[in-house]
């Protein structure tokens, strides 16, 4: 009986610190970092998301901006959520099937599916837009093994001035930061992947936060509908790491933003 108490012990210590364990801050952080940021751009019924308009509509508010990146056919660092293009232009499709100048010629949809003559940006175009005004939290969207992304996005940002965070589902892109860029504010984000998309074993490891130790990340996002999760909890409350919370989209959600929050159609 004592080997088996002793056995779950040893498990949940090796849990704990290699596992669950996130970096150390950053001494450096830019202090402006700890912000509330409109989700993919300050967008409305009128201006989509992820869309020129919507950055400079956060930036003209003063608020930080969420962001996504994932890469065209031709390795353009394309600022875009969605892997496929059907929701957001109307297209079939993958973006990642398509040039950067064939997705330029695309126009965006409103969330009530109205087509607006906003287009998909690249990352070097919303750069110029924000300029260093406000905050950028910048979502690496990877759903594989494949990590080109962080070096095609890294040698942008090496070049922008402003303040700048990365944070992903996919451990092995902050994976790369961490090699790669430790100098860079890097976080994970989280969701029970696991009741949410499929039962898989992979899934179990990502809701569990099995795969932190990839990443060793300095954040946490976690998703606010799940707050109470034990790695959440474990990471934030125990090891202290930053943390913000996704998506506030209602005035009565504010109350669980304890810290910093990723919000829409809200005014911070």
């Amino acid at each position: 009986m004592h080997y088996v108490i002793l056995f779950f012990l040893l498990c949940a210590a090796l849990y704990l610190f290699f596992f669950l364990r996130p970096a150390k801050r950053l001494s450096d952080t830019d202090p402006s970092l700890s912000a509330h940021y409109a989700h993919r751009g300050y967008h409305n019924a009128e201006l989509p998301e992820n869309s020129p308009a919507a950055f400079r509509n956060a930036v003209g508010h003063g608020y930080g901006i969420e962001l996504d990146l994932q890469l065209s056919a031709d390795g353009e660092v394309m600022v875009f959520h969605d892997y496929t293009l059907d929701r957001m232009t109307g297209e079939t499709g993958k973006l990642a099937d398509r040039t950067a100048t064939e997705l330029a010629a695309l126009r965006l949809l409103t969330r009530d599916g109205v087509r607006t003559e906003e287009h998909i940006p690249t990352l070097e175009e919303v750069l110029a837009i924000v300029d260093g005004k406000v905050p950028l939290l910048i979502e690496l969207k990877g759903e594989n093994f494949d990590t080109s992304l962080c070096p095609a996005a890294d040698r942008i940002l090496q070049s922008y001035r402003g303040a700048y965070c990365v944070e992903s589902f996919n451990p092995l892109l902050i994976g790369w930061y961490k090699t790669n860029r430790p100098d860079v504010y890097r976080g994970l984000l989280y969701t029970d992947v696991f009741r949410e998309k499929s039962k898989s074993f992979l899934n179990l490891l990502l809701s569990c936060m099995m795969l932190n130790f990839l990443a060793r990340p300095h954040f946490i996002a976690y998703d606010g509908r799940y707050p109470n999760k034990l790695p959440v909890v474990l990471t934030t409350k125990l090891f202290g790491a930053d943390h913000f919370i996704w998506t506030v989209r209602a005035e009565e959600e504010r109350g669980k933003a304890d810290e910093h929050m990723i919000f829409e159609n809200i005014t911070p």
